[in-house]
């Protein structure tokens, strides 16, 4: 039965590839355009084409005014997912809705509304699970599943049969387009977003796409079909939107007839006995390669022995405005020697304690606590952080960070000897800390990772005579932040003379597969080159490292001890303003501290509404009056109501020096205040 390629897309299921299509009413473009805009626009009735994937080229978003906003994949910003109210009524509805693997993107969380009985215990009606991984089997399939916010840990499986209520939980995590597109998208159901991040540096055909736009969009996917023809080597991509009808005859042609032209991906994505294979670089040539594989390419046809993970080094450069960031592999020759590191705070200094080496650092901020069993910290004072692990505690199964770290502190320093007392420092100590290095040792790149704890500061102080430039020798200073695993294919020319780890993410390549090769694997690795990536690769790789860090504790909300109140000093006023008759002495008056009870009731006679104003803690309260005062008198004949000092109060306020008070109460005394009939004309 003959269908629209849009209705072939929308029931199209990456599990079902590859599928032949027979083109039943074609399309054909005035002028023989076979191909615009790189994309197949003309077809004829009988064309044969074997639909090898599909992608999501673009959305069409639809905003809280309907109006309709089409966005390209590529778009740089950054979203946030509205959870889909529609709720999946069984577990094969959600199998066949939403990819699902091992990727940590592909692991979506439900509420489960109904409640369900297990072997290990009940999903009780409002818990939410994750669901890590999907199995298939004969008789349908399994997810395997987690059980959050529950102690301890439960997984579980749950059959595709079974029944239930599964609605979509929030997710805070930010998004672009182009993971939104891989990972996120329901088959069938559109997806809302809003817009949380627009990046700072934006490609000028999307610099007014989103301007004035707010509030939440409604994404609908456009979808296009990557195919080949039996007269053709390449790769054709078709707008899921090109109105013609198509047959599917998988069943009756053979696939295997068909050129098989694979991406990099979908060659790192084959089983282990795949390789090795002879490949041939299609005739779509990639707009940009580096001189080494333009090099290795260069040959009619290359050898494909293997797919591994290759681990990487993170690492940015220091010292200039504009950030460079590198990719370096574990290959690199060079040495490098160790540059001091700064510490913001307390908790980033605790967490790059060591267990190889004791760490010295020198405060530049200062910091009085006024907690129990905390020390003070001045600007110039010297600790010493030992070896050891991370404090980390563990509280009903849930590891989390201590509140204080234990390290000593130089107290006396002499040529020969120095003395040195063991004191705890808060983590919420904002104060700035630099690592004093008396290291002068040269380190490979391998040793760092080993050895120290990332991140790291360094230099390059002899750089790999193997390579031709060494890009990291002219940087002033290298902050290495993190290992990465990458995907990699390790290929070769023919002549097995050159060997190349060729990275699959950041390499667009489509390779005609020929033959399977029949010689022997290679005993050495390839070699791998320093990569220089892009801004928004870098945030991409380090986009999830944050969640990967135990968050730094919050700092008490009141001292373990109230402040000692500051001793009362002996006023220097005149006798007369210091006699105990008077009622403005430092005796007869105290500040009491703020309470939610202490507003002031004010009328609006304009709106009819009636507002609460705090009174600052730190203020006189407002004088009363015990009679008229004639005109020229003095403040000092003003009585001021005494109040009672809380004593009981244990809050952390800011108490007023009695020496300003007296410098405050001698600057009115000096001044004579008019007071009109019935009320003056000066209050404090």
């Amino acid at each position: 039965m003959a269908t629209t390629l849009h209705e072939f897309t929308q029931v199209l299921d990456r599990k079902m590839f590859p599928r032949v299509l027979q083109i039943q009413s074609g399309i054909y473009y005035q002028g023989c355009v076979y191909e615009m805009f790189g994309r197949e626009c003309s077809f004829s009735t009988g064309d044969l084409l074997k639909v090898i994937d599909f992608t999501i080229t673009r959305f069409t978003a639809q905003t809280s005014s309907n109006t309709e906003i089409e966005i390209p994949v590529e778009f740089p910003g950054l979203f946030k997912l509205v959870a889909d109210s529609q709720p999946y009524r069984s577990i094969q509805e959600i199998a066949d809705s939403l990819k699902i693997s091992s990727h940590r993107l592909s692991q979506p969380v439900f509420l489960s509304g109904l409640e369900i009985q297990l072997a290990q215990g009940v999903v009780r009606k409002g818990d939410s699970f994750r669901i890590t991984s999907v199995t298939y089997e004969l008789n349908g399939g399994r997810v395997q599943c987690e059980l959050l916010h529950r102690e301890p840990k439960i997984c579980f499986s749950l059959s595709f049969s079974q029944q239930g209520h599964f609605t979509e939980c929030q997710d805070n995590q930010f998004y672009t387009l182009k993971e939104i597109a891989e990972w996120k998208i329901s088959k069938g159901r559109k997806r809302i977003v809003t817009e949380v991040k627009t990046l700072p540096k934006k490609d000028f055909l999307f610099s007014n796409l989103l301007a004035n736009v707010s509030g939440e969009l409604k994404l609908s996917p456009v979808y296009e079909l990557k195919a080949v023809t039996r007269l053709s080597d390449k790769i054709i991509l078709v707008p899921s939107n090109l109105d013609v009808e198509v047959v599917d005859v998988t069943e009756q042609f053979d696939c295997d007839s068909f050129v098989q032209p694979l991406s990099l991906m979908d060659v790192f994505k084959s089983p282990p006995e795949f390789f090795p294979v002879v490949a041939k670089l299609s005739c779509e040539r990639p707009f940009k390669l580096s001189p080494e594989l333009e090099m290795l390419f260069s040959s009619n046809q290359v050898i494909i022995h293997r797919a591994f993970y290759a681990k990487r080094i993170l690492a940015s450069e220091m010292g200039r405005e504009s950030t460079r960031h590198f990719l370096i592999p574990e290959s690199y020759n060079g040495r490098f020697k160790r540059r001091p590191r700064q510490f913001p705070t307390a908790y980033d200094l605790e967490r790059a304690r060591s267990e190889t080496e004791h760490i010295r650092v020198v405060a530049t901020r200062e910091f009085e606590s006024v907690y129990n069993g905390l020390t003070s910290v001045y600007a110039g004072d010297e600790f010493i952080v030992t070896k050891g692990k991370s404090c980390v505690l563990s509280h009903n199964g849930t590891k989390r960070t201590a509140d204080a770290f234990q390290c000593l502190k130089v107290t006396e320093k002499s040529q020969k000897t120095e003395v040195k007392e063991s004191v705890r420092l808060p983590m919420c100590l904002e104060g700035g800390f630099v690592e004093l290095v008396k290291d002068k040792r040269q380190y490979t790149i391998t040793e760092i990772c080993r050895w120290f704890p990332l991140p790291f500061n360094v230099n390059v102080s002899v750089r790999d005579l193997s390579l031709k430039v060494d890009v990291l020798a002219g940087a002033p200073g290298l902050h290495i932040e993190e290992e990465i695993s990458d995907p990699c294919l390790l290929i070769s020319n023919t002549e097995l003379s050159e060997f190349r780890e060729v990275p699959v993410n950041r390499t667009d390549l489509i390779l005609n597969i020929k033959q399977r090769w029949d010689g022997e694997n290679p005993i050495s690795s390839g070699n791998s080159a320093i990569e220089e990536i892009s801004e928004d690769c870098y945030y991409t790789l380090r986009r999830y490292a944050v969640s990967t860090i135990t968050p730094p504790p919050r700092p008490p909300k009141k001292p373990k001890a109230p402040p000692p109140r500051p001793p009362k000093m002996l006023s220097s006023r005149s006798e007369s303003a210091n006699s105990e008759s008077s009622s403005c002495s430092p005796q007869s008056h105290c500040v009491e501290p703020f309470k939610q009870d202490d507003f002031m009731q004010c009328s609006d006679s304009k709106n009819g509404n009636n507002k609460k104003i705090p009174i600052s803690p730190v203020l006189f309260p407002k004088p009363t009056l015990q009679k008229d005062l004639p005109k020229g008198r003095s403040l000092e004949n003003i009585s001021i109501t005494k109040l009672e000092d809380d004593d009981s109060d244990v809050h952390d306020y800011e108490y007023i020096n009695e020496d300003q008070l007296d410098g405050i109460r001698r600057t009115f005394s000096e001044q004579n205040i008019n007071m009109g009939k019935g009320k003056p004309s000066n209050t404090i």
